[in-house]
């Protein structure tokens, strides 16, 4: 059969009763269940629920407290870190100044001994030369008084074996020497 002639056999029979609204014990079967699946869904399943999403909140604030609680801890850690380069970098700068001003002190303290050792080393060479002059000045004395006795005694034609007459003939032409040295410098 036909839906057009099944919907028209079903309205001659019941032409009192509305198409949509159900029968009465459709409603009441229907009533009837559905208050059995709301019992059943208040009492057992959302407790359960209920349960699982009380967890899932406190697991999510739990979550939120420790995330909160370790921002603070970086957030002091990273001052204290800051605090400590500041302090580092404070220390370095220290610590330069006072390797140069050591390096000053050190540089000026070299400088004065250098001097000192300088003025050392030319004051004894300044005695070495005098006493080398002075050495020498005595070696030449003799010898040239040993040739001006020698040529002497060639041109006078005697010995001056005399030690005091030769004392006197070699210091009377050494002070004739210098007295020309002196006149010519």
């Amino acid at each position: 059969m036909s839906i057009l002639t099944s919907l028209t056999l079903a309205a001659e029979e019941g032409s009192n009763q509305n198409p949509v609204i159900p029968a009465p014990y459709d409603i009441l079967w229907s009533f009837v269940i559905f208050v059995i699946i709301a019992v059943v869904f208040t009492r057992i399943l959302l407790p359960k629920l209920q349960k699982v999403l009380d967890e899932r909140a406190e697991l999510i604030q739990g979550g939120i407290e420790k995330a909160e609680k370790a921002q603070a801890e970086a957030a002091a850690a990273l001052e204290e870190y800051t605090a400590q380069l500041t302090e580092a970098r404070a220390e370095a700068a220290r610590i330069r100044e006072d390797a140069r001003v050591e390096a000053a002190q050190i540089l000026a303290e070299s400088r004065r001994r250098a001097g000192k050792d300088a003025e050392r080393i030319i004051d004894t060479a300044q005695r070495q030369i005098e006493a080398e002059r002075h050495q020498t000045v005595i070696a030449l004395r003799a010898e040239v008084g040993e040739l001006a006795t020698e040529l002497a005694s060639r041109i006078v034609g005697e010995s001056l074996a005399d030690d005091a007459r030769q004392q006197r003939v070699i210091d009377a032409f050494l002070d004739d020497l210098e007295s020309t040295v002196k006149a010519e410098g």
